[in-house]
Order: C-alpha cells, then structure tokens, then sequence
C-alpha cells in the first residue's frame, strides 16, 4: 500500500470518527461510500473492510463471513480505524459544545 492511499484512509478514519463523535453516525454512512467512490472499492469490499475495522466486538461474525469470501482488507481496515479513533474524539469534544438545535441540525445534514 502507498503512502497517498494510506493518508486517504486515515482521512476517512478521521472524517468517520469525528462524524461519529459529533452525532453518532460515521462508519457505515462514511466509510462505505468513501472506499467506493473514492479508492475503487467493490461494494462487497468496502462493507467487509468497514465491518472488520469496528471489530471486537461489533461486527465480527459479519466481518467474517466477508474475510471468508476474500472481502476484507485488513490493512485499510487497520488505518481507517486509527484514524476514526482519533476523529471520534474529536467529534465529540465539538459535539458537547453545541446546543442540542444546532446538533440537530448538523445530524439531519449528515442522514441526508
């Protein structure tokens, strides 16, 4: 993997993270599309990839039956969840400094 591929993974991490701290939506809703649409990912792929980085204990019998099929990059995986980590914790550091309308607000855009 390269270094470019590996800052864009991080990026994602990050921009899932924080989207998770702020109104607790990210992995599925960011991740997915990004791996698709942005690294190429099969959608097979991307979904085995996002269920494998939020394993233990969330999705690891649906993450394996991905890793069985070959639908899992455990390295993408690995970085994207340093990075949601990170953006997680950032998310919600901002996320516990707005009101609750304007948090509302933000999490409507983010479904939408």
């Amino acid at each position: 993997m390269n270094i470019q591929t590996t800052f864009i993974l991080l990026l994602i991490g990050i921009l899932a993270g924080f989207s998770s701290g702020l109104v607790g939506i990210g992995g599925g809703v960011i991740i997915v599309p990004a791996l698709v649409f942005i690294l190429g990912y099969s959608q097979h792929s991307a979904q085995g990839t996002t269920l494998a980085l939020m394993v233990p204990p969330i999705g690891v019998l649906a993450a394996y039956h991905y890793y069985q099929k070959g639908y899992v990059n455990l390295s993408s995986a690995a970085i994207i969840c340093i990075g949601f980590f990170l953006g997680s914790y950032f998310g919600a550091s901002k996320a516990v400094q707005f009101d609750e309308g304007l948090l509302k607000r933000i999490f409507a855009v983010m479904l939408i």
